[in-house]
């Protein structure tokens, strides 16, 4: 039996307290290996997701969640993407909106949709592209 490709691999990595601040808070990074990378459609929501999993796994292991860092494969853009990208491309970046929990949470499979509170999000208008397969 063959197995499947893996496309995406998680590395976590807590960062324990210093002798300088011993009472400083332990800080949980992620490190994801991703094998393919649609860069206009998919890679912005991969990065939703892996910075909420990354907080997910924060709030259950008692850490604060620190980074993310993504590597990626074979990162591409689709030729019927590019128009779109480069409208994307002129917009300003506004404030990133902020994650509050409902309920405390101490078991990863426990979380709920109504867990998660996002403030402060405010999206540009969407840039419609075509799902390439």
């Amino acid at each position: 039996m063959a197995l499947p490709p893996c496309h995406m691999i998680y590395q976590f990595f807590v960062h324990l307290p210093g002798q300088d601040n011993p009472s400083a808070p332990r800080r949980l990074s992620c490190l994801v290996y991703q094998r393919t990378a649609d860069l206009g459609l998919g890679v912005p929501f991969d990065i939703a997701s892996h910075a909420l999993l990354t907080h997910m796994v924060a709030r259950v292991t008692d850490t604060v969640p620190h980074e993310l860092v993504i590597q990626l494969g074979d990162a591409h853009v689709y030729q019927n993407h590019v128009d779109a990208l480069r409208v994307q491309l002129t917009r300003q970046p506004r404030t990133l909106p902020t994650l509050r929990w409902a309920r405390d949470i101490t078991d990863i499979e426990g979380f709920t949709y109504d867990d998660f509170i996002i403030e402060g999000y405010d999206p540009h208008p969407a840039i419609a592209m075509k799902m390439n397969i």
